[in-house]
């Protein structure tokens, strides 16, 4: 039985690379050329959020692909599942900012991100029939 996904790692890469190029280049310009305002501020974060997405991008697409699952991965999972690396990201640097993050509060911040993505994949494979095509 073939339970691998469809698409190879290789092709989110693309994706990958305008997120990380879009993220990192903004935030190199935004630290750079901008005074930490009201706007650049939240810039900062929503620009965070893309550069840790496209970065961890392909990594967690190889992870899906090396190992498989009865459910196959589609392109929305791996995209939603670095969209969470990367708000987990941002939301540790507003934690630090703040200088309230801790390590137990980062574990468990992940904890909950992890069960609710968990969450998600188990209703997906609840609501998946090997007849189903993508």
């Amino acid at each position: 039985m073939n339970l691998r996904p469809s698409q190879s790692p290789s092709s989110y890469i693309p994706a990958a690379l305008l997120l990380a190029l879009i993220g990192w280049g903004g935030l190199a310009m935004l630290i750079l050329f901008t005074l930490p305002t009201v706007f650049p501020r939240w810039l900062f974060f929503f620009l965070s959020v893309v550069a840790f997405s496209g970065t961890v991008m392909p990594f967690i697409a190889y992870l899906s692909y090396r190992f498989p699952s009865k459910v196959p991965v589609n392109p929305g999972v791996i995209f939603r599942q670095s969209a969470w690396v990367g708000v987990y990201g941002a939301t540790l640097i507003w934690l630090q900012i703040g200088r309230i993050l801790s390590l137990s509060l980062a574990f468990l911040l992940a904890f909950g991100f992890v069960v609710i993505e968990w969450l998600l994949r188990l209703r997906e494979r609840s609501r998946w029939s090997p007849g189903d095509t993508e």
